[in-house]
């Protein structure tokens, strides 16, 4: 892989992970995080310059999936439930 190309991908790994932080939810969040972790990881040994291309194609995909997920998830949140409790039942 050639230095732009490294550089590339890794910039690409930076700004997934910062976008996957933006999820409101732990869930989503964390699933987020773990999923662009494994993905770089099973791929780090490719040498295929059209799989690594692919690839750059199919992350920045991936990453405006997540960016409009998490536009959606602040436009939706819901306010937090408050239980009052009265004395006077």
């Amino acid at each position: 892989m050639s230095s732009s190309s490294r550089a590339l991908v890794l910039n690409l790994y930076k700004v997934l992970l910062r976008e996957s932080q933006k999820f409101n939810s732990y869930n989503y969040r964390t699933y987020a995080i773990r999923r662009v972790r494994d993905a770089f990881r099973e791929k780090k040994n490719v040498g295929d310059v059209h799989e690594i291309q692919s690839l750059i194609h199919r992350a920045r995909e991936n990453l405006q999936i997540i960016q409009r997920q998490v536009t959606i998830g602040q436009l939706y949140t819901a306010d937090k439930l408050i239980i009052e409790s009265s004395g006077n039942q």
